[in-house]
């Protein structure tokens, strides 16, 4: 079994040098897990400053509408936290080559974003 989607992120942001933690929790009773806030699995500490991200897999768009309706986002990013997601996917790791390697898709929102 590979890496979940949240520590392949870490593991990213670990590599860049930043330091980050997970901040979603799993609810053994209602075997779901919960976001911090209802979008943010992991916040990074990061030069722009703090930092929520949200990892994903292959339903980027459904992430992207989770945090662009979610009440609590603009109010972070207010408070002057950035937001990201980041969507990780098998890409070629050579134009014509079969090589797959797994990569980011990553979008930074903006307060424009949410009205």
């Amino acid at each position: 079994m590979g890496l979940s989607n949240t520590q392949r992120t870490l593991r990213a942001l670990e590599q860049q040098g930043y330091l980050s933690g997970i901040v979603e929790k799993f609810n053994p009773y209602a075997k779901v897990r919960v976001d911090l806030f209802n979008f943010i699995d992991i916040i990074s500490i990061k030069p722009c400053g703090i930092c929520a991200i949200q990892s994903c897999g292959s339903d980027f768009q459904e992430h992207d509408r989770k945090i662009l309706k979610n009440e609590y986002a603009p109010e972070w990013i207010k408070a002057g936290g950035a937001i990201e997601l980041w969507g990780w996917r098998k890409v070629k790791k050579k134009r014509g080559g079969k090589l797959k390697i797994w990569a980011p898709r990553l979008k930074i929102y903006k307060l424009e974003d949410f009205k």
